[in-house]
């Protein structure tokens, strides 16, 4: 009993964990990732301006 609700409690303090590495960054995937802030707004090592709503500074 003591292994099952030790089992319980780690999975509920790594849970957390997993869902913020799960969140999407601008320019992921093909953009490349983000190159530098230009304006309050991501540009991609690609050259192309992320559509993000998040504000860069």
């Amino acid at each position: 009993m003591k292994m099952w609700s030790a089992f319980v409690v780690s999975m509920l303090m790594i849970t957390p964990i997993l869902k913020a590495n799960a969140q999407n960054y601008p320019c992921s995937k093909s953009m490349g990732g983000v190159s530098h802030c230009k304006d309050g707004k991501f540009v991609c090592k690609n050259g192309k301006i992320s559509q993000s709503k998040k504000v860069c500074s």
